[in-house]
């Protein structure tokens, strides 16, 4: 499963030009929709037209919630205590974009949440009108249905971020591992370093759904298995994305076809080597594989300061706070200094609830 976030959908007010002013107002407009959607879950619980398996579904989510504020050391504030069906299966679609030959993303930035390299958009339509614009530029494009989005804490005045029927249904791991992420988010932010800020989140999920199912024996085989296989598809992508890049490097003439070979050759092996992504491999672009460095490239770093710092989650929250004022550079130079071997390095998940 590819995620995740896009933030703040109040935060996102580009300034100036129509095509900023069209994207604040469905930015605006789209979330506020969302909110006005949501119920306390409470009252969602206590309607009797609520499905069984919503309801069951609902309850869990909040278990998971209390989990994630008393022992994850993550916010405890309104969000994920209501919840919306929008009625449609994503809440946003993201419009990623990178150039023909490179793997830098297109940038879009916005007050208070900084630069990302997406663009989110509440209307498919507008999404893929916005995507074909793109294209006619000359960019390599991608519209990424998202099941969530974080908003930093900034929705708590209208009641926070709430659950929604995009993700409610996860299987218990994955469920936990979204509320986790998006939290996290909540937790530490870096405006203009999407990377950094993925990555820790993307930890933080995996950490946290593990100490969650640890007394859950066949949820949490499950949660395992699913992230092996995503492991496999990463280990493929990533071997894409580094020859993607030397193809890049080389002379401009030649370009094209190698990036073809790329292409064609990881479409050959994906069914092989990352049984369950064959799609991905198929539709793949340079978006594609910038975006997804965004959400892996940092987490092994993160996992590691997580073990040094102990396994304790408000020490590791606040070591990864203390690099916010660093530029980007340094940031990452100190989480890969930080984030070395533990003293007493312990392979297996444990769970403290």
């Amino acid at each position: 499963m590819i995620r995740r976030s896009l933030f703040a959908a109040l935060a996102v007010l580009t300034l100036g030009g129509c095509s900023a002013i069209s994207h604040w107002s469905q930015a605006a407009g789209g979330h506020l929709a969302v909110v006005r959607a949501a119920r306390p879950v409470p009252e969602v619980l206590a309607d009797p037209a609520t499905p069984v398996d919503l309801a069951e579904r609902l309850r869990l989510s909040q278990q998971m919630r209390d989990f994630a504020s008393t022992r994850l050391a993550l916010p405890d504030n309104s969000s994920y205590r209501r919840y919306a069906d929008l009625g449609r299966p994503a809440v946003v679609w993201n419009v990623i974009a990178a150039p023909e030959f490179g793997l830098d993303l297109k940038t879009w930035c916005y007050p208070i949440m900084g630069c990302a390299g997406y663009q989110g958009w509440f209307d498919l339509e507008e999404a893929k009108q916005r995507a074909k614009a793109l294209k006619a530029e000359g960019w390599e494009v991608q519209v990424q249905a998202i099941p969530a989005y974080s908003s930093l804490g900034w929705s708590r005045l209208f009641g926070g971020d709430p659950l929604l029927n995009t993700f409610i249904r996860y299987p218990e791991g994955e469920l936990a591992a979204m509320l986790f992420h998006e939290l996290a988010h909540q937790r530490v932010y870096v405006a203009d370093d999407t990377g950094f800020n993925e990555a820790y989140a993307s930890a933080v999920e995996l950490i946290g759904a593990r100490q969650w199912l640890a007394d859950k024996p066949a949820a949490l085989a499950e949660f395992e298995a699913g992230r092996e296989r995503r492991a496999r598809f990463l280990k493929l992508a990533r071997e894409g994305r580094e020859r993607l890049l030397q193809a890049y490097a080389g002379p401009t003439e030649s370009r094209a076809a190698a990036k073809a070979a790329v292409m064609a050759d990881l479409r050959e092996r994906a069914p092989r080597e990352a049984p369950g992504y064959e799609a991905w491999f198929q539709r793949a672009n340079n978006a594609s594989f910038a975006i997804l460095a965004a959400y892996d490239e940092l987490v092994p770093a993160f996992e590691r300061l997580f073990e040094r710092e102990g396994r304790n989650w408000a020490r590791f929250h606040a070591a990864v706070e203390a690099l916010k004022p660093l530029s980007r550079d340094e940031r990452r130079a100190t989480l890969m200094a930080q984030g070395g071997p533990a003293d007493e390095p312990d392979p297996a998940p444990r769970q403290t609830r």
